[in-house]
């Protein structure tokens, strides 16, 4: 589902001169990304999540992709592409239109990619591809995007201050990290998956055998102020406030930058997903030109986007080759 250590290495774009969107401006900034199954000819970008590498992105290039050359591609602030944790004075905030910007960049300039047959993201990756989407309304001919949307909701935005509060407010990183995975770690999946105990099925005996993985090991290799920058660019996700229409300072809608979007898309939610929730999904899909919606029925929440259940990712996995081959 994700990608092994005997595939392609990890390559990296090198931008001069590259100017965020809070004006700074860096002499050099890198994009981390990788090609798979580079012999096809139609094109697929996958974009990484929130603490997701690159090794960690469900790229379907056993099944729904497997036709396609695949580029998966690291967000800024990943810890892979450039990052507080890699880059000297690295912007204080970071944005999706910054990752729109660099990434196209990569694609149509160092790869020569004029047009992506399919754009994907779980999650921060799928409203990346919401922003590129509304960016470039004609460089990608269809889009999946799973567990995410296109304007994070004020619900999402008071989660993430939880987090937030844990990792800024802890005595040092080491206790930082881990209480901001204490705070997150609830919200991962779902109030029936732990009803159902459902660690079981990944491998643990008991819930405080899986929080000490999933709250703590999985922190360890992580910067805090990766982890913040990232969050940060979540918190403000709102593709109104990349598409440019009616010029500076004018007000757009979300209806009118949904509307302007050009990209057959499938919308994946999840039922029981917390945060990106499937009503929010349907109504965005009522706006959009050429949208369908497919909800997961699934009590694994949030982490279903990421394969965290192979039924569910390999229901998934249908429905997308289905919506590709239509």
């Amino acid at each position: 589902m994700a990608s092994t250590s005997s595939e392609p290495p990890i390559q990296y774009f090198d931008i001069p001169d590259f100017t965020f969107h809070n004006g700074t401006t860096l002499p050099h900034v890198r994009i981390a990304y990788q090609v798979l199954n580079p012999q096809n000819t139609k094109v697929a970008v996958i974009h990484s999540c929130f603490r997701g590498k690159i090794s960690s992105t469900v790229t379907h290039s056993r099944g729904a992709l497997s036709s396609h050359k695949i580029i998966v591609i690291a967000l800024f602030g990943n810890g892979e592409s450039a990052s507080p944790s890699n880059t000297p004075n690295f912007a204080r905030t970071i944005e999706y239109m910054d990752c729109v910007a660099a990434q196209h960049r990569l694609l149509s300039e160092h790869l020569g990619i004029k047009e992506v047959d399919v754009m994907m993201g779980f999650s921060m990756g799928g409203q990346l591809t919401y922003h590129f989407l509304a960016t470039y309304p004609s460089f990608t001919r269809s889009a999946v995007i799973i567990c995410s949307s296109a304007k994070t909701s004020g619900h999402n935005i008071q989660f993430l201050e939880g987090p937030r509060a844990a990792l800024e407010n802890a005595a040092d990183s080491a206790r930082g990290l881990r209480a901001f995975g204490k705070a997150y770690s609830a919200w991962l999946t779902s109030a029936e998956w732990f009803d159902e105990q459902l660690w079981r099925d990944v491998g643990f005996e008991t819930r405080e055998a899986w929080d000490e993985v999933a709250a703590g090991t999985n922190y360890v290799d992580w910067s805090g102020d990766d982890l913040l920058a990232m969050l940060g660019m979540w918190q403000r996700g709102d593709i109104t406030r990349c598409t440019g229409m009616g010029g500076v300072g004018a007000e757009t809608t979300l209806e009118d930058a949904l509307a302007r979007i050009e990209t057959r898309v499938l919308l994946m939610p999840c039922l029981t997903d917390q945060y990106f929730r499937p009503y929010v999904n349907e109504r965005e899909a009522r706006t959009m030109r050429d949208a369908r919606v497919c909800v997961v029925q699934s009590v694994w929440g949030h982490v279903v986007g990421g394969g965290a259940n192979k039924a569910d990712f390999e229901w998934m996995d249908g429905c997308i080759r289905t919506f590709l081959q239509g």
